[in-house]
């Protein structure tokens, strides 16, 4: 199937403002910067005033039919608090609907919660907010909860932690679907980081210390961002904080909840996805110019990640 490019986003009474805002501001109108045309919608059981967490109404347009039609679908938190009840019937046969008609279903917080109701859930990995996981797994024993990461990738369905990593899962989908140059650009327009591993800690259990460890390590992090075709090691990073490797990798896993290690190897192939995308070098130059020593193993781990070679992802994502 081609990229998506209509969007439902899925709101129900006590719906998170920041977590709908977020959605749209990722999905607004950029076809100035060269983004896709989306065409981003609200819905709800049924057009008419929504009420916000925050108390606001909020008047939605579309209803279920315009739900179903969708070529993705994100389903909103609401409130802080998970209910009991059902979702409508009616909200879960469009849901089903859509998933067989070939639409992404996607889902965070506590949206995981009415995902999970549709029975689409089951037998997959899936996440929520860490302070719910425990409930989504016993609610639904089918699903294999998965607490400490940023988001589960299960093809056409996905789902995301608390409500900030929705930007982490829609800016996700848009690398997956659309490529990384795409994904960037938005990235950079909202200001936040282009790409955060699925795998990644959704929190991080003790502050960084404040001794100016951090604004050394965010110094080496963007030096490390400009040596990428260099054999780079943990030795070099440590050395270049001025910092033991032991004290480092204490460090590192602190303030970004992975290893330097997997930090590179994402930074690497990050880099690749975009060269593959705005350059026509071979791709034996590309391994060579963001570290890998040699194209077998850019070529292993690119299809680890992507599950196509770098030659096929170039045919789908290339811009030039």
């Amino acid at each position: 199937m081609p990229p998506f490019r209509s969007i439902a986003a899925y709101a129900t009474q006590g719906v998170s403002a920041f977590s709908l805002g977020l959605v749209g501001k990722v999905f607004a109108d950029r076809t100035r910067l060269g983004v896709p045309a989306f065409e981003f919608f609200v819905c709800a059981e049924r057009p008419g005033d929504v009420r916000t967490d925050l108390g606001l109404p909020l008047n939605v347009e579309f209803g279920l039919d315009h739900l179903a039609r969708a070529d993705l679908i994100i389903l909103i938190p609401a409130d802080d608090h998970v209910s009991a009840d059902a979702p409508p019937s009616a909200l879960v046969e469009a849901i089903r609907a859509a998933h067989e008609r070939g639409s992404i279903v996607a889902s965070f917080c506590t949206g995981s919660f009415v995902l999970a109701a549709t029975g689409l859930l089951d037998g997959r990995r899936a996440t929520t907010h860490w302070s719910l996981a425990d409930d989504l797994a016993a609610r639904h024993p089918a699903v294999s909860v998965m607490p400490e990461v940023l988001y589960v990738d299960e093809g056409a369905i996905v789902t995301g932690a608390g409500a900030a990593a929705g930007i982490d899962l829609c800016l996700h989908l848009l690398r997956r679907e659309h490529g990384a140059a795409i994904a960037n650009v938005i990235a950079r327009e909202i200001v936040v980081a282009p790409h955060r591993d699925g795998g990644q800690a959704q929190y991080i259990p003790a502050p960084v210390p404040t001794d100016g460890g951090d604004e050394r390590l965010a110094g080496v992090l963007d030096w490390a961002r400009q040596n990428l075709d260099k054999p780079l090691s943990v030795n070099d990073l440590a050395a270049q904080a001025l910092m033991s490797p032991r004290t480092f990798a204490r460090r590192f896993r602190m303030a970004t909840g992975t290893t330097p290690y997997a930090w590179l190897r994402t930074r690497r192939l990050d880099r690749a996805e975009e060269l593959l995308e705005t350059t026509d070098l071979q791709v034996e130059q590309i391994a060579h110019q963001v570290g890998f020593a040699s194209v077998s193993v850019l070529r292993e781990l690119f299809v680890q990640r992507r599950g196509v070679s770098p030659r096929a992802y170039r045919r789908a994502f290339s811009q030039l």
